[in-house]
């Protein structure tokens, strides 16, 4: 089969294969399928972000706080008031989405190769086929639970310098004790391995924070988001949680005043606002167990989630065909790749009840 890619292009042959990662963006239709809080930013959050930008703008002209030192102090208060810890600026870093900070991770810490528990988030392996970092799969049980022990014996084995644990993952709404992160995390000790706990979803899951596991074990790296809780995704703001010697092992790799002034301030006034931004995740958790229900009085099976969002199966028609029936009828789901699955984001109560009438109508 011919390349799509021009001879002329000098485009790694390692990369030939991929194309730009993305879920679709289709005008006119109810969006359930990229994970997204569905709520606008409160009109008082976007009053202090607009204060907040006024004394920037003026100063564009001057590159931002390379460091973010302001930000991450802000990000170190939140972890703590959230965990009861006690971490410092010194312990965060923040970036251009959690992706960036997964990607400088790969560059600064891949040599010996990454290990992930599949099917999880997508990115990890898109982004150690572009770093050049060999990439690990390990297959989780058919409850989409990881075996703690047989992936300890593949740790040992493949000896990878990055292990990956999504949790609440991604696609599939399922969360990992604390106490088996923690035998995860002895094993990554035992071979001088970072494991990488990504909690893009945490603040929707009732599991303790793997940031709890830091203080015991320096090897734990979690990596958080604003995009989902703070319904801040237009902004572009993830940070990991870490020991210090990670953080400075990342600043290596970074890319030079990487976070705009901007979008500093922006993330300032949002972490100030916590309260009542973090407000919204109740509502969306019991809109969670509602769909669910609505899903199971349909004869359908919802795997039970700890995240803004359910995977579901149990439906006749392939997964495909069922996703574009359910976009004929104006709401656009996620076709995550496992069959039999579709993914549904939890958005308002009105867009939940659409999308559940349109599958009503589908199925």
């Amino acid at each position: 089969m011919s390349s799509r890619w021009p001879e002329w292009l000098p485009l790694k042959d390692s990369l030939k294969s991929l194309s730009p990662y993305g879920a679709p963006q289709i005008p006119d239709v109810i969006r359930l399928n990229t994970n997204e809080n569905p709520f606008d930013v409160p009109a008082p959050v976007v009053a202090a972000m607009t204060e907040a930008l006024a004394t920037v703008l003026p100063h564009l002209n001057r590159y931002p706080d390379r460091d973010a030192i302001q930000l991450r102090s802000q990000l170190a208060d939140y972890i703590n008031s959230q965990s009861g810890t006690n971490f410092a600026e010194s312990n965060i870093w923040a970036a251009n989405g959690s992706n960036e900070i997964l990607q400088t991770l790969m560059l600064a810490c891949g040599g010996r190769g990454a290990l992930g528990f599949l099917p999880s988030y997508s990115v990890h392996p898109l982004i150690a086929q572009v770093t050049g970092t060999e990439f690990f799969n390990v297959a989780r049980d058919d409850d989409f639970s990881v075996n703690i022990s047989e992936a300890i014996d593949v740790i040992n084995q493949r000896r990878p310098s990055l292990i990956f644990v999504t949790t609440p993952n991604n696609p599939t709404g399922t969360s990992m004790p604390i106490s088996d992160l923690e035998q995860l995390a002895t094993a990554a000790s035992g071979i001088g391995s970072l494991l990488i706990v990504d909690e893009a979803y945490a603040e929707f899951s009732d599991e303790t924070s793997a940031v709890t596991l830091i203080a015991r074990y320096p090897h734990v790296v979690v990596v958080r988001t604003m995009s989902k809780a703070f319904a801040f995704a237009g902004a572009r703001v993830g940070y990991l949680v870490a020991r210090a010697e990670v953080v400075d092992a990342a600043l290596i790799t970074r890319l030079p005043y990487h976070l705009s002034a901007p979008t500093q301030a922006l993330a300032i006034s949002a972490l100030r606002a916590a309260p009542l931004l973090l407000a919204e995740v109740d509502f969306l958790k019991s809109e969670r167990e509602r769909v669910a229900q609505a899903l199971q009085a349909m004869g359908l099976i919802a795997v039970p989630s700890a995240a803004n969002f359910l995977i579901f199966r149990g439906f006749a028609q392939n997964p495909s065909e069922l996703w574009r029936s359910l976009m004929e009828r104006g709401v656009l789901v996620r076709d995550i790749g496992i069959d039999g699955y579709l993914r549904v984001t939890i958005g308002a109560a009105s867009e939940n009840d659409a999308f559940l009438n349109a599958l009503r109508q589908s199925i």
